[in-house]
């Protein structure tokens, strides 16, 4: 028969919710729940947490996805913006070196894209800075990588992406590539620019209220998948921005920042160049 004098106190209560766990529970869901309630507990005693600021932290959560739909996740942006989400990141590929590091993909990729081949434009009649993709995909030790799948994607000269713009169906600024024995892509496209995270809802609210700035460095976002090979998900940056040390969902490595401007080709139309070779680790 149930004790009917039990009485839970910040003393009993976290054992008492982690002894709730059933034994036959999934080992690994329950190695998970038992770390995320303990740590829960732990930071609610830490900083004493009152009622109003709970109060305030459920409106908080349920804003947070009234702010979602099908274009938009303000979810993935709350890991993004703490570093939760390059965390896992950083956990997950830490054993593979002399290959391209990994980055966040972002909240704009789309399934389907257009399917193009060497010389397309990803941008046809976009205004903007002309800049020619010259990418290789290689394997660990440099040897190119035939039939590789390549998705290419960024943002206008505004900071804007083709979800973004209008009614968000077009594709624009984005591709679907193919290697071939070379495992070379090469494309045209506009510059990127900088750009703002939505801040307009509950986690633009959360960055100004730390004082952080909304903003992410130009890049061009990269899905890179080859038979054999673990994806890559990466970027490439263009040197010299001003929020290569600011980045807010931390996504800038050393490694991938390429020098846009010191690869203009002598000799031909005045545009920027980027290449790159990216190397992929063995399955």
């Amino acid at each position: 028969m149930p004790d009917s004098h039990i009485t839970y106190s910040q003393d009993n209560l976290t054992q008492a919710v982690l002894d709730r766990i059933a034994p036959d529970t999934d080992p690994r869901l329950a190695e998970i729940m038992r770390s995320l309630l303990g740590h829960a507990h732990a930071f609610v005693r830490e900083v004493q947490l009152k009622p109003g600021e709970w109060e305030r932290a459920i409106a908080f959560l349920v804003e947070m996805g009234r702010f979602c739909d099908d274009k938009r996740n303000e979810w993935i942006m709350l890991s993004d913006v703490t570093g939760v989400t390059m965390l896992v990141d950083a956990i997950a590929h830490a054993s593979h070196e002399d290959v391209t590091e990994t980055t966040v993909l972002g909240p704009f990729h789309r399934e389907n894209p257009p399917l193009l081949g060497n010389g397309d434009n990803l941008s046809p009649g976009l205004e903007g800075e002309t800049l020619e993709l010259r990418v290789t995909v290689a394997d660990a030790e440099g040897r190119p990588i035939e039939g590789a799948q390549v998705d290419i994607w960024h943002a206008n000269g505004e900071g804007g992406y083709d979800s973004q713009i209008g009614d968000g169906e077009r594709h624009m600024m984005r591709g679907r590539f193919t290697t071939g024995a070379d495992g070379l892509v090469q494309c045209w496209t506009i510059n990127p620019s900088s750009y703002p995270v939505p801040h307009d809802g509950p986690m633009g609210r959360v960055l100004a209220s730390m004082g952080r700035s909304p903003m992410r460095p130009a890049h061009v976002h990269f899905w890179l998948k080859a038979p054999g090979y673990r994806d890559l998900i990466t970027h490439i940056f263009a040197d010299g921005d001003a929020y290569l040390h600011d980045d807010a969902v931390f996504g800038v490595k050393a490694s991938l920042v390429c020098d846009l401007e010191a690869r203009r080709r002598a000799g031909e139309s005045d545009h920027l160049v980027l290449e790159y070779e990216f190397r992929l680790p063995r399955v």
